[in-house]
């Protein structure tokens, strides 16, 4: 293998998933024969007993690593994302469960990826994040980031939520709908895309906000720029209990009369996939698109 371009190097793996131990063994051991420096994450070192690795919590390893190797499925990268993106720490994704858009190495594909990865045979993408802020009486009452999406919706059982939305201070329009998804291009293929909004390529620099069922049938999906500043006011009059979900992994709580502020965040997540990363490839597989390379017209 040629010399390493990167030398320090974090594990992280799904929590509480006890099926990601032998991976990470696998992956621990490969480049500790290249005498490689490895941080487990310290949520991922209760998963195996039997090592003698360096633990580390998650901002070690953001402030220490020139790579995190994350072992689980899109879920588990959307974590290390939120969590490593202020440290710009490039990630690679090793897929342990149904096929997915952001780890995207199969278990039997680890000891060539990574090499070639190690020696700097890869292809890198950065991806946008939403950064959210609750608004409670003119304070930031919480906050957090999504990378797939920041989604208002109601507790309840059959019943609507009321919000208004603005872009860049006008207003866009009110949604009487069971909730609002506002998603980057990356979490195009998630939730928005189950409520009918558009696939976007994630080199584009968009939003998107897609209407949960909404009341009125016109309602529709629309996208605006990236940098766009996007408020939603929880209708005063609601009586519905609210929260916000951000990545379907971060809730917080919101009142009405709240203002919900959506921003792109100012770092980006980076990427790294294998020279051979097909995007669309991967959107016929998990979509099962299209024709066969045999009987398309251009090849």
């Amino acid at each position: 293998m040629s010399t390493p371009v990167f030398h320090t190097i974090g594990l992280i793996g799904k929590f509480g998933e006890p099926n990601v131990a032998g991976t990470l063994k696998q992956i621990a051991a490969h480049l500790r024969r290249h005498q490689l420096r490895v941080l487990l994450d310290e949520s991922s070192a209760r998963l195996i007993t039997d090592h003698d690795l360096e633990v580390a919590s998650r901002a070690t390893i953001g402030a220490e690593c020139d790579l995190a190797i994350v072992m689980g499925g899109d879920g588990t990268m959307l974590n290390a994302a939120r969590s490593l993106v202020d440290f710009e720490v490039p990630i690679l994704g090793v897929n342990l469960g149904r096929l997915g858009f952001l780890a995207d190495v199969s278990p039997a594909e680890i000891p060539h990826s990574l090499d070639a990865v190690l020696a700097g045979h890869f292809r890198e993408a950065t991806r946008s994040l939403l950064h959210a802020q609750v608004m409670h009486d003119g304070q930031v009452s919480s906050e957090a980031d999504a990378l797939n999406d920041v989604v208002v919706h109601k507790r309840e059982v059959a019943r609507m939520i009321e919000v208004d939305a603005f872009v860049d201070g006008r207003f866009l329009n009110a949604y009487r709908a069971d909730g609002l998804i506002i998603s980057t291009p990356t979490g195009s293929t998630a939730y928005a895309l189950a409520g009918g909004g558009p696939i976007i390529h994630p080199g584009l620099e968009a939003v998107v906000l897609v209407p949960i069922c909404p009341h009125t049938l016109t309602h529709r999906p629309i996208v605006v720029r990236a940098d766009s500043v996007i408020e939603v006011v929880l209708n005063s009059a609601n009586t519905t209990q609210t929260q916000i979900t951000c990545d379907g992994q971060v809730s917080l709580a919101i009142e009405p009369g709240d203002r919900i502020v959506i921003r792109k965040k100012t770092h980006k997540v980076r990427l790294i996939h294998p020279v051979n990363h097909d995007y669309f490839k991967l959107l016929r597989a998990k979509l099962r698109w299209g024709l066969s390379p045999e009987s398309s017209p251009f090849t």
